[in-house]
């Protein structure tokens, strides 16, 4: 770790001795393991290793940016040259440039981004994990007769950044997951689900018994599935569907599409533009999760951010560039690869959770649909405008009844953040992005 925080800072000075103005860098190295085993058999191994270092210089306001594999004197020499180039032959931006000195920082104490047992998971031990998930969803019911596989995968990394104001920072991290894929026939017609338990910490993932078992569960509860009329119902998103959702509420309150004026969310600031049920929060403090980090890609502190409260419209989600093109304040969400200008991202950004289970949820509705699975899900974030192909099952009468197929829902994200009930009690952080049932009062569900 020290090794890549040096070659950071070392590549900032070089930088700045050779022309630039302002220099910023990122350092990084992982180690990935992934099996995938089908029908009883491991069809794919992959183990590797990568490092890798990025750059970004300005020169006045003008911006440049290479990246390297070679970590030696020379080609980081070579890489520093290569931005320097291209920053020599762009065109100013007078929005360009590092955080003012006083938005630097970075959180202490332990945030559990690292846990050592992942790292000492034996090989073997991994695809064996595979190989009994596949097994425990095979064997669930007879219906069961085939499988799209099973796959383990764990990654460490670390990750350093440091720039020419004086910031510098690293951590390491850890990322562990399990997957099955069953595919169940009844009738001449095959259905496929999947579940899947993903972690930082080895001890959070569920056991191969239980992810087979809710892949199998899952599976055949999607047999028999018949399409329904068209009509406009109730819907409510389980929680995975549910995150597809909250992407189309991040790519509306993205600084970027702030700005560009290609969000219907612009200009929205303080006014409310949802249902009092629904409060959004981005929070990359939380220890433990996937979005969480001591900071941003640009050396600003992660913090806790409400941008939606009780329906009104709190915050954009914002990184250097887009709060000065918006004349805000960065919200700590810059996010990059190892080169190019920070764009805006997550950190754990989700919705609050509500008081009732989802059963009660359900039990409120006397017609309509529980979606499962959404298929080329498009919300369009400038007129809000949604659609997507789904699957789920239908409720009559308060109960899950039958599972329907090759159906669309439709409506308009103004509407729908507008028409969203409390939702459910089930938030559960599985992604950067997590959120609990909800139910949208009124969709229009096209079937036959």
């Amino acid at each position: 770790m020290s090794d890549l925080l040096s070659i950071a800072q070392s590549a900032v000075q070089l930088a700045l001795k050779s022309g630039a103005t302002d220099a910023e860098c990122t350092c990084s190295e992982g180690e990935e393991f992934s099996v995938g085993v089908r029908m009883r058999e491991v069809e794919k191994l992959t183990q590797a290793g990568s490092r890798g270092v990025g750059i970004r210089v300005l020169v006045g306001k003008r911006t440049g940016s290479s990246r390297t594999s070679d970590l030696s004197p020379e080609g980081i020499q070579a890489m520093v040259k290569s931005a320097l180039e291209l920053a020599a032959i762009t065109t100013e931006d007078p929005f360009a440039g590092l955080p003012d000195p006083e938005e630097f920082g970075q959180l202490t104490g332990d945030l559990r981004l690292y846990d050592p047992a992942i790292e000492k998971m034996d090989a073997a031990w991994k695809i064996q994990q595979a190989l009994r998930a596949e097994e425990v969803a095979l064997a669930y019911d007879p219906r069961i007769e085939n499988s799209e596989g099973a796959g383990f995968d764990t990654y460490l990394s670390a990750r350093a950044f440091a720039n020419s104001r004086g910031f510098a920072g690293m951590y390491r991290s850890t990322t562990c997951g399990l997957s099955v894929v069953p595919v169940a026939k009844q009738d001449g017609a095959m259905e496929r689900d999947y579940w899947a338990s993903s972690a930082r910490e080895a001890s959070r993932l569920e056991s191969p018994e239980e992810v087979g078992r809710k892949a199998a569960e899952r599976a055949i509860r999607r047999l028999g599935a018949r399409k329904v009329p068209t009509q406009k119902v109730p819907v409510i998103f389980e929680p995975r569907t549910a995150r597809s959702l909250l992407g189309d509420i991040f790519d509306a309150v993205n600084g970027g599409a702030i700005y560009r004026h290609a969000s219907f969310l612009a200009g929205k600031l303080g006014e409310k533009i949802a249902s009092e049920h629904l409060t959004v929060i981005d929070d990359a403090t939380i220890p433990g999760l996937f979005g969480t980090s001591p900071f941003d890609d640009e050396g600003c502190p992660s913090r806790r951010t409400v941008v939606i409260e009780k329906g009104v419209l709190k915050s954009y989600l914002l990184n250097t560039y887009t709060a000065r093109k918006l004349g805000l304040k960065t919200t700590g969400n810059a996010s990059r690869g190892l080169a190019g200008a920070a764009s805006v991202g997550t950190g754990n950004f989700y919705i609050e959770k509500g008081e009732r289970t989802e059963q009660q949820l359900i039990a409120g509705i006397k017609q309509g649909l529980y979606v499962t699975e959404l298929i080329g899900a498009s919300g369009n974030t400038v007129t809000g405008d949604y659609s997507s192909g789904a699957a789920g099952i239908w409720i009559e009468n308060g109960e899950l009844t039958y599972p329907v197929s090759e159906i669309t829902v439709a409506g308009n994200l103004k509407t729908m953040l507008l028409e969203m009930e409390q939702p459910a009690s089930n938030l559960e952080f599985r992604s950067s992005l997590a959120s609990p049932s909800i139910l949208i009062r009124e969709m229009t569900v096209s079937g036959q």
